[in-house]
């Protein structure tokens, strides 16, 4: 049977849980094969939506400004793309809600829950799916011990050391199969590399340059 070419493009990435012969169970997520931003979408409704060039840009940028003052106060703001609140987070470990007071209370970003309609209206398998010829966690396999050690070199070239991100920029490798690689680094007896936090940075360096702050 021939290969699809056309519909949404898919790949394929390991969960962290196996199956009964200790495989990566797997999941899909699409393929962002471009970025779509305001001034995108200022030129689109301009030119065949009957706005004025600006309309996009300037209601965009009212609703984040009252959105956020809202926000702000600690409500939520219901849209015809769903609802938005403000997120909360505990310090610390708590059973009692009376030794929890204001200053345990941080502000934990936001939290957006899109509404039925607008999922309704973005579904994107009438035009079915296709895979991707490689998914990223086998082009590791791919690429071969060899290459990925050049580009774990050339990551670290003028510091010494490396992050998950800058591994990721010359490997090639997503997020979680390039922080496993470098992970594996600095496991067994005799580990080529070691780790530590900077921040909220895991720096990763050879096991044999500099000592660890």
């Amino acid at each position: 049977m021939p290969n699809k070419t056309d519909g949404i493009v898919y790949e394929l990435h390991p969960r962290p849980t196996t199956d009964e012969e200790g495989r990566p169970l797997l999941y899909a997520k699409p393929v962002i094969e471009r970025r779509y931003n305001v001034d995108d979408l200022d030129d689109f409704c301009a030119r065949y939506r009957g706005t004025s060039r600006g309309d996009m840009k300037r209601l965009f940028e009212l609703f984040q400004d009252v959105a956020a003052m809202w926000l702000r106060d600690g409500q939520r703001v219901e849209t015809p793309f769903g609802s938005i609140a403000p997120k909360l987070r505990l310090l610390g470990d708590h059973s009692d809600p009376n030794l929890v007071t204001g200053r345990d209370i941080l502000y934990g970003g936001l939290e957006f829950i899109p509404s039925k309609e607008f999922t309704e209206k973005c579904d994107c398998s009438l035009k079915g799916f296709r895979r991707k010829e490689r998914e990223p966690w086998e082009r590791k396999k791919a690429m071969g011990q060899k290459e990925l050690l050049g580009a774990l070199q050339k990551s670290m070239h003028g510091r010494g050391y490396t992050t998950v991100k800058d591994f990721m920029d010359y490997s090639g490798l997503k997020r979680t199969t390039a922080r496993r690689y470098l992970d594996g680094l600095c496991e067994g007896d005799n580990p080529a590399m070691r780790s530590y936090k900077e921040g909220q940075t895991r720096h990763y360096v050879p096991k044999n340059i500099g000592k660890e702050p």
